[in-house]
């Protein structure tokens, strides 16, 4: 061990007195608070933003290629993205806006269909079925089936065969004049995906039947692309845009729900710094007890200069301590911050309503790359904290340290 680190853990571990032992013990606890809950808040908002994401993703897919399309030319686009090295699976989609209408009661919603056999192959939108189905067995002369989200049939306070109205925004013409389209459904099925936007605005049918709702000839208004790997959104994007050729607009999950993930990542971005300002404080301590200790040890430091020691390695003492004290006080917090996001994660602590946030358990996902944000920004904080006593320790006199320590 060099001289510095060797008298840096001597003056920490044989100092005398029980207000120079507390003073030491309150700055390793407040770097190991500060640690501890920075890391275990970042950890539940993770797990909160992980949530929303797979619900969001669950629902639509990795990316959205909007633009009409007749039934020969999606096929063929679909067998050719397929083909691509980061697809994993394409598959049709129709989005088109309607009212719904229900005892006296009126709402507008999006209208989507699907095919539920391809669906599967791009997300797991099925998984989200609470009763019901995409393609119950009513029959021939049965209107067409209608899946809502549970949101919406509560504000509508319809249920499972009830019978609604959709009216598009396309008119058609008869010889009285203009009227909007209309056509009956039977709900079939309802369906929750804990996104709440998704579950009061969007009504899901199958393929077929939406595009003669709106109209199509059997044909689309899009395609949705499943990746192999999600963080190659991005990436995919700038492939397939050659591929599907002018006229069509793709998307990317993020692109589509860009204010929710800018909120989301802002709302953490200010909780860090938030939190940040514990360690912080923490360092003030830090900083307060190598001062006392430069006060204490004096007559050490004039002895040690007496003997040959240079300013700089007066320094490197009092920085050593600094760092043996944030050392201690990180790892501790980082135990702690594990065993919290234990607790949390496996006991029901904090209870959460079911029927609001879709989940009872808080979530916790801890990220390498958060825990090493923390643990470097803590050792820059704790390293600046004890730069001040070591200037002030080293820029004593010899003589004068000897005479009046």
């Amino acid at each position: 061990m060099k001289f510095e680190r060797f008298i840096a853990v001597r003056y920490l571990t044989r100092r005398q007195g029980l207000f120079a032992f507390i003073t030491t013990l309150i700055g390793v606890a407040g770097v190991s608070v500060g640690v501890a809950a920075l890391i275990t808040t970042l950890s539940v908002m993770n797990g909160f933003q992980t949530d929303i994401k797979d619900k969001v993703i669950g629902a639509q897919s990795h990316i959205l290629i909007f633009g009409k399309m007749s039934k020969d030319t999606y096929q063929k686009k679909i067998a050719t993205l397929e083909k691509l090295p980061l697809v994993e699976a394409a598959a049709p989609h129709i989005y088109g806006q309607g009212i719904i209408t229900y005892a006296g009661q009126s709402l507008g919603l999006i209208v989507r269909g699907l095919d539920p056999q391809q669906e599967k192959k791009i997300n797991n939108l099925a998984d989200s079925l609470v009763d019901g189905s995409f393609t119950p067995d009513w029959g021939e002369n049965a209107p067409p089936p209608l899946v809502l989200g549970t949101e919406l049939a509560a504000n509508l306070g319809a249920d499972i065969g009830d019978e609604v109205v959709l009216i598009s925004p396309q008119s058609i013409s008869t010889s009285a004049g203009m009227f909007p389209k209309m056509k009956k459904f039977r709900i079939s099925g309802l369906l929750r995906t804990g996104y709440y936007e998704f579950d009061n605005t969007i009504a899901y049918t199958t393929l077929n039947h939406a595009s003669d709702f709106f109209g199509l000839k059997q044909g689309t208004t899009g395609l949705a692309v499943r990746l192999h790997n999600l963080n190659d959104a991005e990436k995919a994007a700038e492939q397939i845009r050659p591929v599907v050729g002018y006229g069509y607009s793709v998307k990317t999950f993020a692109q589509l729900n860009s204010t929710l993930y800018a909120a989301l990542k802002l709302e953490k971005a200010m909780m860090f710094i938030i939190l940040f300002l514990i360690i912080g404080v923490a360092s003030l301590n830090i900083a307060s007890n190598l001062i006392l200790l430069g006060t204490e040890k004096l007559r050490d430091i004039g002895i040690m200069r007496a003997m040959g020691a240079s300013p700089k390695l007066i320094r490197k003492v009092f920085m050593w301590e600094a760092m043996v004290i944030a050392t201690l006080g990180i790892t501790l917090g980082l135990l702690l911050a594990c065993l919290l996001c234990w607790i949390i994660a496996t006991f029901n602590i904090v209870e959460l309503p079911g029927d609001i946030y879709y989940l009872t358990k808080v979530p916790v996902r801890m990220q390498l790359w958060d825990m090493l944000a923390v643990v470097g920004g803590s050792y820059l904080i704790c390293f600046v904290a004890g730069l001040y006593p070591a200037v002030k320790a080293s820029r004593v006199h010899p003589t004068d340290a000897i005479r009046y320590g």
